[in-house]
């Protein structure tokens, strides 16, 4: 099998420019046809205003990985659609804000704190006033939010599903007993080990997605994992293997749903966040966030969920824990009618279920 190759680009521009792998035009020009006479028609080029906010009227707070960068800009363009005011060259701008999880690489995320680790600083500029909004994978954010703000959007969630990705193999029943899958999330280690314990997992493979596809081309791993919604927000779907159904592998709550917050006195952040919102992602995360928060997960805890609309229209929610060696799943699902209230106490039902069924201890650190 061929070698994996993948790059992105990330250069920015100040006043609301892009990140040109990406394809976002710096400057558009306008042909604009001028009728003299009947018989004769000349043509004249009109450049697009180039009329510049010196003040962003904007600011976006975000990490500063490719797909962070990329999930940034999809808000910048949603918000430069939505409002012609935002448009203007210099109108919004993209902060970046490292955070304590790109700081520290050489831990697994459970040993260094678990919540909060790609948030904190980022939620710091916001309650200070240095931004104006923060843009967050969804699943990166703990279930409570830090005093004086809100998250009132969710942009239409990506492709829930994990891709399976390999230069030797198709799936990962293919894998020959012994091989290294790599993945920094105990969820992927304990359901992988579940259904393959002759595989083993290495579970501080940590970094950014070029990052890990390049350990992939060393032969550090034989294998990892990685969201399908980043890959295909970064455009390096052509790395994928194989994608894996829901059944094999269940995702993490509120995986491939981008999440914005806005201090909570701040009217104007909020009607324009309003116009972003996709409501059918905002109460799916919801139902998934109050199964989370009912097991108080962290990253010591191998958790997942995922809530849908089924062809009637109803939710479907399925919920999963399990003992980080994968020699323990525990499984649930709920139904019900597809709306904030219902969905909320679904996914609060199901995490009671689960807690009264690991019983003591289960949580606990160390314990399997």
């Amino acid at each position: 099998m061929e070698t994996l190759v993948s790059s992105l680009c990330t250069t920015t521009h100040r006043g609301g420019g892009a990140v040109s792998a990406l394809g976002y035009p710096l400057q558009r020009v306008k042909i604009q046809a001028l009728p003299v006479s009947k018989k004769k028609q000349s043509f004249r080029i009109t450049k697009a205003s180039l009329a510049k906010t010196e003040v962003a009227l904007l600011r976006i707070g975000t990490r500063g990985s490719p797909l962070a960068l990329a999930q940034a800009h999809e808000t910048r363009d949603k918000l430069m659609a939505s409002h012609p005011g935002l448009a203007e060259e210099g109108a919004i701008e993209i902060v970046v804000i490292k955070t304590t999880g790109d700081k520290i690489l050489s831990q697994p995320l459970a040993d260094i704190g678990g919540k909060g680790l790609f948030t904190k600083e980022i939620d710091d500029a916001l309650i200070n006033g240095d931004i104006d909004i923060a843009v967050h994978s969804m699943k990166d954010v703990p279930t409570y939010l830090p005093e004086k703000t809100i998250l009132p959007c969710n942009l239409k969630r990506e492709d829930v599903r994990d891709a399976f990705i390999s230069l030797s193999t198709s799936s990962l029943a293919e894998l020959p007993a012994g091989s290294v899958v790599g993945t920094a999330s105990l969820r992927r280690k304990s359901q992988i080990l579940h259904r393959y314990p002759s595989l083993k997992v290495e579970d501080n493979f940590r970094g950014n997605v070029q990052t890990r596809l390049r350990k992939l081309n060393e032969g550090v791993v034989q294998a990892t994992l990685l969201a399908l919604a980043g890959l295909r927000r970064l455009r390096v779907t052509e790395n994928v293997t194989a994608t894996l159904s829901i059944d094999e592998m269940l995702p993490a709550v509120a995986q491939g749903a981008i999440g914005i917050a806005c201090r909570s006195d701040d009217e104007k952040m909020v009607n324009y966040l309003a116009s972003l919102n996709h409501e059918e992602t905002r109460l799916a995360v919801a139902c998934e966030r109050a199964f989370l928060e009912k097991l108080d997960g962290s990253c010591r805890t191998p958790i997942a969920g995922y809530a849908c609309k089924d062809e009637d229209g109803n939710c479907l929610f399925k919920g999963l824990v399990a003992s980080p060696d994968g020699t323990r799943v525990l499984e649930t699902s709920r139904k019900g009618s597809y709306d904030f209230k219902a969905m909320v106490s679904m996914g609060r039902d199901a995490g009671e279920e689960l807690l009264s069924r690991a019983g003591p201890g289960f949580f606990d650190p160390g314990v399997t």
